[in-house]
């Protein structure tokens, strides 16, 4: 989930904000302004109501925050770089390049955000009697107790043993400590995420058909999320079983072609599709062979047809510090991360600052479609 705003950093992870927040806002607001607060205490002024209701909603960002600060900061301190964290419609996200080093460590990352949103329950639903035994405005006496609520239920509801719920990490964990394959185990927590949402969206419509409540829309859209990310999940286990310690010199193109920096683009447009250059990127090569960057067919065409001309694949190119750069020796799993974040979704493969390669999406996914040998056959295979 991609950040629309950044927040900056907090604790040293950067923070960000999906621009679907809003709706999440706008519908904790109205539930709140139009519902539960004029039901529970009325005789107060709109004003107050949806004033309150404003500020609990974003109380309850700050909580999701919480819980996934907790995360983050857990899973640095275990050894797993932190990408950073984006709260969205649904909750939040913090982003964390690689696996946890062992059941032990993915125990204490995925465990301890139920265990900060519970506590903050309890902290907010003792806050909530003291206010009251204080006889504070009943109003606010039940924002406060809404929020101690509702971080209770995101603690149950996340610890339930289903991925990509923290409680499906949980089960991950102990999934890998019974069987010592992690692959296995993410299937597993996977099969119950997907058995959860399944349950969910089925509940859901039922409500709306049967009873007429369109309340049930809402866990089915939540049962809807947790199949497609529990399925993700899986798929990601199986690439990481497929390309674990695959180096990338396995799976690039080798010997791609080039276009020489002085090649203007009216010629370089001129040879394909079917000619020299039929691709759709291209590194491109200084006068004494060294790579300077990369051209794609779709910024040679941005360039004005009556400037091409005198325009060279240098003027056009991405230059090689906006490119991904790769040794050939590198694991493509720690290269994958960069690759799906790069605007042209590739990168030049250098040894010793000499172009041998180049690597895509596309590469990897031809790999992974490969069909495995059988076991005893074709061990020996002239791949280098």
């Amino acid at each position: 989930m991609d950040e629309s705003l950044s927040l900056g950093r907090i604790a040293g992870v950067r923070v960000g904000l999906h621009w679907s927040v809003v709706v999440i806002v706008a519908l904790i607001t109205v539930a709140l302004a139009r519902g539960r607060f004029p039901a529970a205490h009325p005789g107060h002024s709109p004003v107050a109501y949806w004033g309150l209701a404003v500020l609990t909603a974003v109380v309850f960002l700050f909580s999701l925050l919480a819980h996934e600060l907790a995360h983050a900061v857990v899973a640095r301190r275990n050894g797993v770089e932190v990408e950073g964290i984006t709260l969205w419609m649904l909750g939040g996200a913090a982003r964390l390049r690689g696996e946890a080093p062992s059941p032990a460590a993915e125990l204490r990352i995925a465990g301890v955000g139920p265990l900060t949103s519970l506590l903050a329950g309890g902290v907010l639903a003792g806050a909530a009697v003291g206010l009251d035994a204080l006889r504070v405005s009943g109003l606010v006496v039940e924002a406060v107790a809404w929020l101690g609520a509702i971080n209770i239920l995101l603690a149950v509801f996340n610890a339930l043993p289903a991925a990509p719920l923290d409680g499906g990490r949980l089960l991950r964990a102990y999934l890998w400590h019974r069987t010592g394959d992690r692959l296995r185990a993410t299937r597993g927590a996977s099969a119950a995420g997907r058995a959860l949402g399944w349950f969910m969206v089925v509940t859901g419509f039922a409500d709306v058909l049967f009873v007429g409540s369109l309340s049930g829309l809402w866990p089915a859209l939540i049962g809807w999320f947790l199949i497609a990310a529990a399925t993700a999940e899986s798929r990601q286990a199986q690439l990481r079983g497929v390309l674990a310690g695959v180096p990338v010199r396995r799976v690039m193109t080798p010997s791609p072609v080039t276009v020489p920096a002085t090649a203007n683009l009216s010629d370089f447009l001129g040879e394909g599709p079917f000619g020299r250059y039929r691709h759709a990127a291209f590194p491109v090569l200084a006068a004494d062979g060294s790579v300077t960057g990369l051209l794609t067919v779709r910024r040679a065409e941005a360039v004005q047809p009556q400037a091409r001309a005198h325009t060279t694949a240098r003027d056009a190119m991405l230059p090689l510090d906006d490119v991904v750069t790769v040794a050939p020796d590198e694991p493509v799993l720690d290269l994958l991360p960069r690759l799906q974040e790069s605007p042209v979704r590739r990168a030049l493969v250098l040894d010793r600052g000499r172009l041998v390669g180049i690597l895509t999406v596309a590469d990897v996914t031809r790999a992974l479609t490969w069909p495995t040998p059988p076991q005893g056959r074709g061990a020996s295979g002239s791949l280098p």
